[in-house]
């Protein structure tokens, strides 16, 4: 157990950070994954530029220091940010007393049973309060492709609606081509249920953009020409 730290005269346990394990240098992930938590991730920074949050994948969350860190395939937090002094160790991962409150929302990403998903994890998020969790199953290794639950009282409730009314986002799955790959794929989506978009998405659509209007304007040319009209008069 960590040797408690006292600040002020108020007896505020701090649990001492250099004490705990921040990284062990030892992720094992598979190509699915790893770019699904991408995707999950930059569309987020992507389209969320003027909100104040913090979205990571792979990065330990601790709510007490009497447990280990449960690392979510991906979490997101709203109203915070890391801090500038990012090496130091108690800034090198979520810790629930440094931020003031758990994500709003952790995600995992079923490969195997392994990983327990339906069990030890979701009692340790309902536990650390996290108000929805998020369970996607690709490849229906539960049965169930996509399972939300909301934190309602002290217990999680599966849910079918899979828009987060505390967030103001929605989870939905998407059919289509990321970095490469043409998949299925778990996307963040607005309520009218557009998904938000990543840079390289939002660049393809201003080029998509930018070369109609080209044609456009080539059309009516053309149609100006045939009329005995030069355009440029």
């Amino acid at each position: 157990m960590v040797e408690p730290t006292f600040i002020c005269d108020d007896d505020y346990y701090v649990p001492d950070a250099n004490q705990l394990i921040t990284e062990d240098d030892t992720p094992v992930d598979n190509f699915a994954s790893a770019k699904q938590q991408r995707l999950l991730v930059s569309s987020l920074y992507s389209a969320l530029k003027t909100q104040i949050f913090l979205a990571e994948a792979n990065v330990g969350v601790y709510y007490t220091d009497l447990q280990p860190a449960i690392v979510p395939d991906v979490f997101l937090s709203f109203d915070v940010q890391v801090p500038q002094n990012w090496w130091e160790k108690q800034n090198r991962c979520y810790m629930v007393w440094r931020f003031g409150k758990p994500p709003e929302v952790a995600i995992e990403i079923v490969s195997n049973k392994e990983g327990d998903e339906l069990g030890k994890k979701l009692r340790i998020y309902e536990h650390m309060r996290v108000s929805y969790y998020i369970v996607y199953d690709p490849t229906g290794q539960f049965g169930q492709v996509l399972r939300v639950y909301e934190l309602r009282g002290m217990r999680y409730s599966e849910i079918s609606e899979t828009w987060l009314e505390q967030v103001g986002l929605g989870v939905t799955i998407w059919q289509g081509e990321f970095e490469g790959r043409q998949d299925t794929w778990l996307r963040w989506c607005y309520q009218d249920g557009n998904i938000l978009l990543t840079g390289d998405e939002r660049a393809s659509q201003a080029e998509q953009r930018a070369s109609q209007a080209e044609q456009r304007a080539q059309l009516l040319a053309e149609q100006l020409r045939r009329m005995g009209i030069e355009p440029s008069d």
